[in-house]
């Protein structure tokens, strides 16, 4: 019986041995499971936070693009204004150098006149 006891306080140490190492790799797994947990949560939080920041930016983008698509209409509204009046300057220069030459000869035509008169009167005085 002693020896039978012996062998069964042998293995009831045995077992105790096994079932503390098992305790302990559990506690070990345990650990590793929460840190995982955690790496998991801020993981998560950090695609939350790229998430937000994705959609933040596609707002701007949006925004910013819906301001372009309002600067190119100014643009064109401003360039069809610049065309009208480069279309109304063309053609008061055109206007402008036509009384340019009209004055030119309106000039000379008074030269003429005024050398005419000059000689007309020249000539009443001599005779």
């Amino acid at each position: 019986l002693q020896k039978e006891l012996l062998k069964y306080k042998q293995e009831a140490r045995n077992l105790q041995g096994i079932k503390d190492a098992l305790q302990q790799r559990l506690i070990q797994q345990d650990a590793s499971v929460l840190q995982l947990k955690q790496e998991l949560l801020r993981a998560n939080m950090d695609k939350e936070e790229l998430h937000n920041q994705t959609v933040d930016l596609q707002r701007k983008v949006e925004e910013r693009n819906r301001l372009l698509a309002e600067y190119k209409k100014e643009l064109g509204q401003k360039d069809r204004h610049l065309q009208q009046h480069q279309t109304k300057l063309d053609e008061m220069l055109r206007q402008l150098s036509e009384a340019s030459y009209q004055q030119v000869d309106l000039e000379r035509q008074l030269e003429h006149k005024e050398a005419l008169l000059a000689h007309c009167m020249k000539r009443e005085a001599e005779e």
